[in-house]
């Protein structure tokens, strides 16, 4: 009998744990790690019945492959860190070979933190064409208090970070749209640059685009050569609100006549409907905050649930 009770002793200690809170990023991944934890579960319930430990093998935790995976955590090296504001880095990562991340449009990959022995698990969308080879990028925002950030702001070159993936996405095709406003605020320009990438690459897809940029000031805009430079375009044209500039007179004078200052109010969204050329989709990604806000402008003055994305 006691052989049974340490065999028992044994099969527990292979039980796969519930995951923390913190280990849920919140962003509707599927598989979500809920939805991983009662597969596991599952397998070991039925290796358990039959006692047959194989059937535990096929669980791998990580993976070393450098390929993306949904289900476990894959290792990527960081080979560059570039400090773009007082608390936001881009990070870039290493991909084996000429082997790209495989995302489509808008998605997101979630990245595994260890702070004080506790896990965390937060959702980034890189910022990288989703076409780059050998490499992606990331721009991450650090907060004080932030449990991720802990873990983020002690990274060096060279260190390996774990991510799954890729989760969501935007569905888009080539000419799909008219023209897309995009409504981005801090690091939620994140997913947008991706798209407007991807436009502009592409000869054959003439949607217009009008990138809205909202930051504190202008120190605060994120990746200003490569606006600048997507903005050179026929087809694109960016944008910005600074909550936190009192007046437009001390930014340079190339941007003087394209930004706004304070907030997007109802008034101004109006403004910006009616200066696109076309008729918009509009795609917005920000706080949850800003989401609502913007959501909420959207609705007032008209616009259907099918004529907008929130990321």
């Amino acid at each position: 009998e006691g052989g049974d009770l340490e065999k028992d002793d044994d099969w527990l200690s292979l039980m796969p744990t519930e995951p923390l809170e913190s280990q849920c990023c919140g962003s509707g991944c599927k598989p979500c790690v809920y939805d991983v934890y009662q597969k596991e579960l599952a397998q070991w319930e039925e290796a358990k019945a039959k006692k047959d430990r194989s059937l535990l093998t096929k669980q791998k935790e990580e993976s070393s492959n450098s390929e993306l995976n949904p289900d476990t955590f894959t290792a990527f090296k960081i080979s560059s860190v570039e400090q773009l504001t007082e608390d936001t880095c881009q990070y870039k990562f290493e991909l084996p070979g000429n082997s790209s991340l495989g995302l489509s449009l808008g998605q997101h990959i979630v990245l595994r933190g260890m702070v004080n022995g506790l896990e965390v698990q937060r959702a980034y969308t890189p910022v990288s064409p989703v076409n780059a080879e050998g490499y992606f990028e990331v721009l991450i925002k650090c907060y004080e208090a932030g449990l991720m950030s802990q873990y983020i702001k002690s990274w060096i070159e060279g260190e390996t970070v774990f991510w799954r993936g890729p989760f969501g996405g935007f569905p888009y095709s080539p000419n799909q749209y008219g023209e897309l406003l995009m409504l981005a605020s801090g690091t939620g320009i994140a997913p947008m640059l991706p798209i407007l990438q991807y436009i502009t690459e592409n000869e054959d897809d003439e949607t217009f685009i009008t990138l809205v940029g909202c930051f504190r000031t202008f120190e605060n805009i994120y990746l200003k050569p490569l606006l600048q430079d997507q903005s050179r375009y026929w087809n694109v044209r960016t944008c910005y609100v600074l909550s936190q500039e009192s007046s437009l007179e001390k930014l340079p004078w190339s941007y003087q006549e394209n930004t706004h200052t304070g907030h997007i109010t109802e008034n101004l969204m109006k403004k910006m409907i009616n200066s696109c050329r076309r008729k918009p989709f509009v795609l917005i990604c920000g706080s949850v905050a800003f989401n609502e806000d913007m959501t909420r402008s959207l609705k007032a003055i008209g616009l259907k649930q099918d004529s907008y994305f929130v990321f």
